[in-house]
């Protein structure tokens, strides 16, 4: 039976609550952190792509561990605008090191928490971005980032479009990669299972 624990993070603003997660079967050869959409929009580390990000990581043997940032459901700390929540990240993805640390690192997250996880890169082999919001505008942090990125994105995702994420993909230097699924919004709707496929289909770290 795989390991399956909830466990409080000591973060920069207080307690943050925290899921992880072992694969199905056989040890874990990597170790992935997964981070959630924008919370002042409802998100969670429960959201179903979330959910599917973390499972598809599973069945490339990673250990996930997913966790509310700040202010979310049991995490303490009041929201505060994507730059305490990067801090979070790097908290959380410090446990995941000292509870792992012969396995090779991937972060990851989903709109609002693709965002931060591209953001939280020292010591990480791959960021993983799924559904990266071009709205913001934030383009520098992804030329920061100097592992490589795994986008996967909607093919009809409102807040992150193909006419606007494909120019500035191209324009990227280092390892990289995009993957786009048929999906009828941001959140993949109609696509879930195929979006699951496309994370497994990333397949594991290198050795």
């Amino acid at each position: 039976m795989r390991r399956i624990e909830t466990l409080f993070i000591d973060g920069p603003a207080g307690r943050l609550e925290a899921m992880l997660e072992e694969p199905d079967s056989g040890a874990p050869t990597e170790a992935a952190l997964v981070c959630h959409p924008h919370p002042l929009g409802g998100g969670t580390m429960h959201n179903k792509v979330v959910h599917r990000l973390a499972r598809g990581l599973r069945q490339i043997g990673a250990v996930t561990l997913r966790f509310n940032f700040r202010g979310v459901n049991l995490s303490e700390g009041t929201h505060d605008n994507g730059v305490g929540e990067v801090e979070d990240a790097r908290a959380v993805l410090a446990v995941l090191r000292a509870r792992y640390p012969q396995l090779p690192l991937t972060v990851s997250g989903f709109s609002f928490g693709s965002r931060v996880a591209v953001q939280v890169y020292p010591g990480v082999r791959r960021v993983v971005l799924v559904g990266f919001p071009t709205v913001y505008r934030q383009f520098e942090i992804l030329e920061r980032c100097p592992v490589e990125r795994i986008f996967i994105q909607s093919t009809n995702d409102e807040y992150g479009p193909r006419h606007e994420l494909q120019p500035v993909f191209d324009r990227l230097w280092g390892a990289k990669a995009l993957h786009w699924v048929e999906a009828q919004d941001h959140f993949f709707a109609g696509a879930l299972a195929e979006f699951e496929k496309t994370v497994v289909g990333i397949g594991p770290l290198a050795t």
